[in-house]
C-alpha cells in the first residue's frame, strides 16, 4: 500500500465510482411515461450532480478506515456510497440555503432545475444513504445496523452545525468566539468529512472500538483543518481551482474563524466597516477585496493558517500513535499523516 494519500485516492477512485454508478436510484414505477418524467425531474439531476463530484475524499476515507484495521476496501463500499450521497444532499441543500451561484465550476443545481426540484433531488439522495447500506448483503445484520446508526449520527452532527452557521447569519450575531466557530465547524464539517467515514469504515472492516474511536479523533482534527483551508481558499484562493464563488463567504456573511478572529482584534472603526461589508451581501469585487484586507489586518488570515497547521499536526500525530499501538497498520498511519498534509496544502 502506498503511503501517499493522493496516490491512494487515485487508486481507490475507480472502486468508488463503480459503486456509485451501481447505486444510482431508478423510478419505482413501470409506467414508461411516468418514469421518463421522473428521470427528468428527479433521478437524472441528482445522478448528474453526484457524478460530477470532486476528489471523492470522503468515500475513499471509508475504504481507508476498513483497510487500516486489516479489512478490505470492498468491505466499506456501501459506507463510501452512503457518505458520498449524503455529501450530494448536503451540498444541494447548502447551496439553496446560501443562495449560491456556482458549485464545482458549474451553476448550482437549484439554478438549473429550480429550487423546489433541487430540494426534492437532495431529499432523494438522503433516502439513498440508508438504502445503500440496507442493500449491502455482504454486511451481517449487526454491522449493517451499526453502520446505519453511525451514518445517522453523522447526519445529525452536520445538521446541528448547519443550524448554527445559518442561524448566526440570520440573527446578525457578531458576539461569537473562536471556540464557537470551532464547535460549529466540527459539527458541520469534520464529522462527515473525515471522522465518521474513517470510523464506520473501521467498524465494518472488523476493527475494534478502540481503533474506530482513535480514527474518529484523527478525522475530527483533520476535518477541522480541511474546513479551515476551505475558508482560506474562499478568501485568498484561486476561484478557478476552487470551482466555487471566490469570496462568497464574505457575500454570505459567514462567521468563519478568520472573520471572528479579525473582529476581536480590529480597532473600532475597522471592525464597524468589516461588519458593514459582511452584512451587505455585496458582490462588488472592490468591496470584497476590502473585506479581505480588513480580515487580514485583524490577523484572521494568519490565525486561520496557524490553526489549520496545528490541527493537521494533531491528526498526523494521532495517526502515527495508533499505528505504534498496533490499532491500525503502519502503512495506514502514514497514509493518514499524508492525508492531513494534503488537507492543508491543497489549492482547491
Amino acid at each position: 500500500m502506498t503511503t501517499s494519500f493522493v496516490d491512494y485516492l487515485r487508486a481507490r477512485l475507480p472502486l468508488v465510482e463503480a459503486a456509485l454508478e451501481r447505486a444510482a436510484a431508478r423510478p419505482l414505477t413501470d409506467d414508461a411515461r411516468a418514469a421518463s418524467d421522473l428521470d427528468r425531474y428527479l433521478y437524472d439531476p441528482i445522478a448528474r450532480f453526484t457524478a460530477s463530484g470532486g476528489k471523492r475524499v470522503r468515500p475513499v476515507l471509508a475504504l481507508l478506515g476498513a483497510e487500516a484495521v486489516g479489512g478490505r476496501a470492498e468491505d466499506a463500499l456501501s459506507c463510501a456510497v452512503a457518505v458520498e450521497l449524503f455529501q450530494s444532499a448536503a451540498l444541494v441543500h447548502d447551496d439553496i440555503a446560501d443562495e449560491g451561484e456556482l458549485r464545482r465550476g458549474e451553476p448550482c443545481l437549484h439554478r438549473t432545475i429550480g429550487t423546489g426540484l433541487a430540494i426534492n433531488a437532495g431529499d432523494l439522495a438522503l433516502t439513498q444513504v440508508v438504502e445503500a447500506l440496507l442493500a449491502d448483503d455482504a454486511l451481517d445484520d449487526g454491522r449493517r445496523l451499526r453502520a446505519i446508526g453511525e451514518v445517522i449520527r453523522m447526519e445529525r452532527h452536520t445538521l446541528e452545525g448547519q443550524a448554527l452557521d445559518l442561524g448566526w447569519v440570520r440573527d446578525a450575531r457578531w458576539d461569537l468566539t473562536p471556540d464557537d466557530y470551532l464547535y460549529m465547524v466540527t459539527s458541520k464539517t469534520a464529522w462527515y468529512s473525515a471522522a465518521v467515514p474513517l470510523r464506520v469504515g473501521a467498524l465494518v472492516g472488523g476493527g475494534t472500538e478502540e481503533a474506530a474511536s482513535g480514527l474518529e479523533e484523527v478525522g475530527l482534527a483533520a476535518g477541522v483543518a480541511f474546513q479551515l483551508q476551505d475558508d482560506l481558499l474562499n478568501l485568498v484562493g484561486d476561484a478557478e481551482a476552487q470551482g466555487k464563488d471566490l469570496r462568497s463567504d464574505v457575500t454570505e456573511g459567514k462567521r468563519t474563524l478568520a472573520v471572528v478572529w479579525a473582529l476581536a482584534h480590529l480597532g473600532e472603526a475597522d471592525r464597524a466597516e468589516l461588519v458593514g461589508l459582511l452584512g451587505s451581501r455585496t458582490t462588488d469585487a472592490a468591496e470584497l477585496a476590502r473585506a479581505v484586507e480588513l480580515i487580514e489586518r485583524g490577523g484572521g488570515i494568519e490565525r486561520c493558517r496557524q490553526l489549520a497547521a496545528e490541527r493537521a499536526r494533531q491528526a498526523r500525530g494521532g495517526a502515527r500513535e495508533l499505528a505504534r499501538d498496533g490499532q491500525i497498520t503502519v502503512e495506514a498511519g502514514e497514509l493518514l499523516a499524508s492525508m492531513a498534509d494534503f488537507f492543508v496544502e491543497r489549492a482547491g
